[in-house]
């Protein structure tokens, strides 16, 4: 096929007064891989919802196959052979996936479903990702990673001649990843043109055959990936040179511990587990997925149920049953899915910034005081450099990163002194990911005591003072100094090194 099989000129995007794409052009050739970067609000996923039928642009012109096309659904997308593999879930939690995949598109023998066919289609696709999900599961006692791989069968389900990804790798392990790669591949090879967006620029780099970078809603630039490094990449997307990632590690922890866990059990997620945590710590934990990181956290917090174990604040005996109980004891915890859990994203980010410390706003006969509650949203926004198009804005019209930096300002609210952040970066762009990072670093300064769970061993590396491995529900190894390394930090993960170490913690 000659020329571009789907391009934009010209095109524009409003969201009331304010305008957040413009004059983007576009273009993306048949059996190609096209990479989509740039920081969080640059433009990409608003370019990507209205290439899929999810936005109608305010000027401008789509064209598939050089046709004009206008699309008022994702229904309309679809019907042409554009399917998007959304950042945030789109799946129905009460249905199996066989019934997800097919959600729409169900396929029928005469006036019945044919079961039989959708149940075996299912299968085949779930096992070109190989995974190990059953067609029969309910979505919702999935995991996030193996929920984003019923994603994505979904959308390769339908076969597509445009297939766009939306950071679909943010949840995945490194297996799942090269899974999920080969299998674009395979699709490249068979004509399918993707659009990449992501990140992760090592994965970009791997990947992509061509690169766009936008900037406040402008294109920057695109480039065959050949001739960009990851270090381009990313100053093309900040707009500056980011050197200095990580702060310094000129902090040293205070001999007091803050938090003493002893022989945590939460059934059937970890075992045993006990660590402590001096005040003016950056402590990391680390661990393959299903490792039991998070659980572990929950536990702690009272999120999750535990079956045994003590814990110690400040060296009192904390009965923490509830997560409220975490945050009178000053602990607070960062989930991991901030759509999810962290964030009620249909409401405004000052509902949601002061949801944690309520009491503080309501006044007499119970009302809110909106006034006091706009004065903290002013200084959030300020803190931690929200991009918002208003300070009305509803939570799930900002980029993740924005979105992130609410649920950040949201755990402040209450001033804590023992932080626990869950997968703090995950799916932001490289430039919020050093301010958080320089935000933790702040926060240790102040003898602020925090926990960072990590997928991504650099950010373990670059920000934590020690470092937790954990594998199978165990805590397996306490790495600190010279030792903190990827190499010494696998081999306890993959249970190369190590054995039980709560025993070691326990007397730490």
């Amino acid at each position: 096929m000659a020329g571009p099989i789907l391009r934009t000129t010209n095109l524009c995007k409003d969201f009331g007064p304010v305008r957040v794409l413009f004059d983007m052009d576009f273009e993306l050739q048949p059996g190609e891989i096209h990479a989509v970067i740039g920081e969080n609000g640059a433009g990409k996923s608003t370019l990507v919802k209205i290439l899929s039928g999810y936005h109608q642009p305010t000027e401008g012109q789509v064209l598939l196959r050089d046709r004009p096309v206008k699309f008022q659904s994702t229904k309309d997308a679809e019907d042409a052979g554009i399917c998007m593999i959304h950042q945030e879930f789109n799946l129905a939690n009460d249905l199996t996936v066989e019934e997800n995949i097919f959600l729409g598109k169900e396929r029928r023998r005469g006036l019945f479903l044919d079961k039989r066919y959708m149940k075996e289609h299912s299968r085949e696709v779930l096992a070109s990702l190989e995974t190990d999900v059953s067609p029969n599961a309910r979505v919702k006692n999935l995991s996030v990673s193996q929920k984003q791989m019923v994603e994505i069968a979904k959308a390769v389900s339908r076969n597509a001649d445009v297939l766009i990804m939306d950071e679909p790798t943010a949840v995945l392990t490194r297996s799942e990843i090269n899974v999920l790669f080969r299998l674009i591949r395979s699709l490249q090879a068979k004509g399918v043109s993707v659009i990449y967006i992501s990140h992760k620029l090592d994965e970009v780099k791997e990947l992509a055959d061509t690169v766009t970078v936008l900037r406040d809603g402008y294109k920057v630039a695109t480039q065959p990936i050949g001739e960009l490094t990851e270090d381009m990449m990313a100053t093309m997307m900040v707009g500056r040179e980011m050197k200095d990632m990580f702060p310094d590690k000129d902090l040293e922890p205070k001999p007091d511990t803050v938090l003493d866990v002893r022989g945590v059990t939460s059934p059937g997620y970890a075992v045993d587990c006990s660590f402590h945590l001096k005040r003016q710590e950056i402590l990391g934990f680390a661990g393959l997925v299903g490792s039991g990181r998070t659980e572990l956290m929950e536990a702690i917090v009272g999120l999750r149920q535990r079956s045994s174990g003590q814990i110690e604040v400040n060296g009192q005996t904390a009965s923490i049953h509830a997560y409220r109980d975490a945050i009178s004891r000053n602990i607070v915890y960062l989930s991991e899915d901030r759509k999810g859990k962290g964030l009620l994203v249909e409401k405004t980010m000052g509902f949601n910034l002061t949801l944690l410390a309520l009491k503080q706003y309501v006044r007499r006969l119970g009302m809110i005081d909106e006034t006091a509650e706009a004065v903290s949203l002013r200084k959030a926004i300020e803190e931690f450099e929200i991009r918002a198009p208003s300070n009305t804005a509803v939570i799930n019209t900002l980029s993740g990163g924005n979105q992130q930096k609410v649920a950040l300002g949201k755990i402040m609210e209450v001033d804590p002194e023992i932080l626990i952040l869950d997968e703090p970066t995950r799916g932001i762009d490289v430039g919020t990911k050093q301010q958080i990072y320089f935000f933790i670093h702040e926060l240790a300064k102040q003898g602020k005591s925090i926990i960072v769970i990590s997928s991504e061993l650099p950010e373990l590396i670059g920000v934590c003072q020690r470092i937790i491995v954990m594998r199978s529900g165990h805590i397996v190894g306490d790495v600190s100094g010279a030792a903190i390394n990827e190499e010494e930090i696998m081999r306890y993960a993959m249970g190369i090194k190590g054995g039980n170490n709560n025993e070691q913690q326990s007397a730490g």
